[in-house]
């Protein structure tokens, strides 16, 4: 295992020195490349630039920029003299940034462009400790004025990666020296977790946090040198950090895309991905539009698509269960599972096999033609969207973690996954399941899951209250999700303890499980279940605008505007028949879990507002956004 990153992408560029670790596009067809020799050499200059600017060893850097090929040169920059970043993406708030740098006491910030400058300098009373800001793109004039007027110096990234340059052909070796020095137990990052739950904590995770991953994830998400993963989430977060770690250790190049369909699909076609990370709400974006353009084509195409789904999902499901590739949690009966279901898996076969012929080999086209695997972190993939790339020949292998461990925990075999999981942890880490007096349950038993080894964080930074109330003294993590082991030792993730929602009559409710079955219907885009302290459940929606245009173009519903006519009786009874179809006792659903009431919201959930950074429901923000419609769903109840 290497000591510390940067040592692990020198030795990687020793193996590898002229294949490309980062791809840049110029124009639609057109990349720029770096290869891992350039980018040794970049990671070598910014150190030097940083230790001729009196930058040392355990000094904490802020990183508030989006993925782009300089915050990865920047960050390994850093790393390699033994400094900290402390990184946030260019969504962050005022609120946020005020409270992130002034805490860490960070007397340098590489950030973005003009626009972060400023966002920063507004707020310079709150960080009295800040000199010098670098910048990716060139801030302008009046940004730099501002900044000297506040006592800041501002630089470009170019001008640093030149004060390296001339650095190191005065007194050659000595950053050198300094990259040395690093060990697997120095800091990396502090990262400050989104803040779905109130005021960010900063999360203080080491190199051998990282690298423990890098040795263990190949074998599970295996990359040959010069396979391309193509990248579109926020690089502040852990998930999106270690696949890109994950990709370069194996020799493999970062593309750099976004997470918008009408850029990174195109993006894809161009760079024909081997692995393509994303959060599940990307996947689900995939899933919706197949199905969303199959319905538009309509007659005997889209009811051929039905057919090869429904007998595909069919096969999946029988498959599954007679190769042991699902969830298990006791005697599965392997042997009567082949007298009843061999027959129906051989009859299916070819139904299957045509059905990839015709239709599935269309859809893993638009994946590019080198796609083997996708991988689905920072939140629960849903079982619908699970079930429908699995028949489809897609291979998403979904992975479980916290910002806290680094992130991974766990993430299903790419060549051997097993549905309804989250794969079992990784070779030196433990899992347990624990009740709430903390006694381990069985397998199969579901509890509040606790996790132990090399990826758990060192704590909180400045809160070791807050650490002492999740890592024991026995260096047991408390994850804070429900799960449940398999006999293999899978976890399989049953929602969030802190997210349970508790009604009048004492019931506890899971809000996940429902809401993700809410959202398979295709007139609902997102869903938020409340109730807390009601005496029933209630939903937010945010409702597939287009589909819900179409509906009332085919029923010839009136409205002036689109506000209008989500308040229209027939849209109402649409949906309330939506969430009464999926959220039923035929369904599993307890009497207890019903949802009575429900609002729909004209405007989507948005990255800052609504959602973290990783796409990730802020129910305490959401409570508070929306208090008015929360309390007029219950006003009668």
């Amino acid at each position: 295992m290497d000591k510390t990153l940067p040592k692990m992408i020198k030795r990687v560029a020793s193996e590898h020195p002229d294949i490309p670790i980062q791809y840049t596009k110029i124009s639609q067809g057109n990349w720029e490349k770096v290869t891992f020799r350039e980018f040794v050499e970049l990671m070598f200059d910014f150190g030097a630039g940083l230790l001729s600017a009196g930058i040392k060893r355990g000094d904490h850097i802020g990183l508030i920029a989006d993925n782009r090929k300089e915050w990865l040169q920047a960050d390994f920059g850093l790393m390699a003299i033994g400094a900290v970043d402390v990184p946030r993406g260019c969504d962050a708030t005022e609120r946020e940034l005020e409270f992130i740098l002034s805490v860490t006491e960070c007397k340098t910030v590489i950030t973005e462009n003009a626009a972060q400058v400023r966002k920063i300098l507004k707020h310079k009373a709150a960080f009295p400790a800040l000199v010098r800001l670098i910048v990716f793109d060139p801030p302008g004039e009046d940004a730099v004025a501002e900044a000297a007027g506040a006592g800041v110096e501002v630089f470009t990234f170019a001008q640093f990666l030149e004060k390296g340059r001339a650095f190191r052909a005065a007194r050659p070796g000595l950053v050198e020296a300094e990259f040395e020095k690093g060990e697997g137990d120095d800091l990396a990052c502090i990262i400050f977790t989104s803040g779905t739950t109130g005021e960010p904590k900063g999360v203080m995770l080491t190199h051998s946090n990282f690298t423990f991953q890098c040795a263990e994830l190949p074998a599970r998400i295996h990359l040959t040198p010069g396979d391309v993963g193509i990248v579109a989430l926020p690089v502040w977060h852990a998930f999106e950090r270690a696949c890109e770690y994950i990709i370069t250790v194996q020799g493999g190049g970062i593309a750099y895309s976004k997470p918008i369909g009408s850029i990174l699909l195109p993006d894809i076609a161009d760079m024909n991905p081997f692995v393509f990370p994303a959060v599940p709400r990307i996947f689900e974006a995939v899933y919706q539009g197949v199905q969303r353009t199959m319905k538009k084509t309509g007659g005997a195409v889209f009811l051929l698509f039905k057919f090869f789904v429904a007998a595909g999902n069919l096969h999946s499901v029988i498959d599954r269960r007679l190769f042991r590739k699902t969830a298990r949690f006791g005697n599965d009966h392997i042997v009567l599972s082949w007298i009843l279901l061999g027959i129906p898996w051989l009859v299916l076969s070819p139904i299957k096999a045509l059905g990839n012929a015709l239709v599935f080999k269309k859809v893993r086209a638009k994946l590019g033609k080198n796609f083997a695997v996708g991988v689905s972190g920072g939140g629960a993939l849903s079982p619908d969207v699970d079930a429908f790339f699995w028949t489809a020949g897609i291979n998403v292998v979904e992975g479980y973690g916290l910002t806290e461990t680094a992130p991974v925990v766990s993430v299903r075999f790419a060549q051997a996954p097993v549905f309804g999981t989250v794969g079992s942890p990784l070779p030196g880490i433990e899992a347990r399941v624990v009740d709430f007096d903390g006694n381990v349950l069985k397998r199969g038993q579901k509890g509040a899951l606790q996790v132990r080894g090399p990826t758990v964080m060192r704590g909180y930074y400045k809160r070791d209250d807050l650490t002492a109330k999740v890592i024991d003294r026995d260096g047991w993590f408390d994850t804070g999700d429900i799960a449940l082991l398999t006999v293999n030792n899978e976890i399989v993730l049953r929602g969030r303890i802190k997210d349970t929602i508790v009604l009048r009559g004492g019931e506890n409710i899971e809000p996940l499980p429902l809401e993700m079955k809410i959202n398979e219907s295709p007139f609902i885009a997102q869903s938020v279940v409340v109730g807390q302290d009601q005496r029933s459940l209630g939903v937010l929606i945010v409702p597939e605008k287009a589909e819900v245009l179409a509906y009332a173009d085919e029923h010839d519903i009136g409205f002036s505007s689109y506000g209008e006519l989500l308040g229209n009786r027939e849209i109402r009874k649409l949906f309330d028949h939506e969430i009464q179809n999926a959220i039923n006792a035929k369904n599993g659903f307890r009497l207890y879990e019903r949802i009575s009431q429900f609002a729909l919201l004209s405007e989507a959930f948005e990255v800052g507002k609504e959602l973290s950074a990783k796409q990730e429901i802020s129910r305490y923000r959401i409570a508070e956004i929306y208090a008015k419609e929360i309390r007029g769903m219950f006003k009668n109840s």
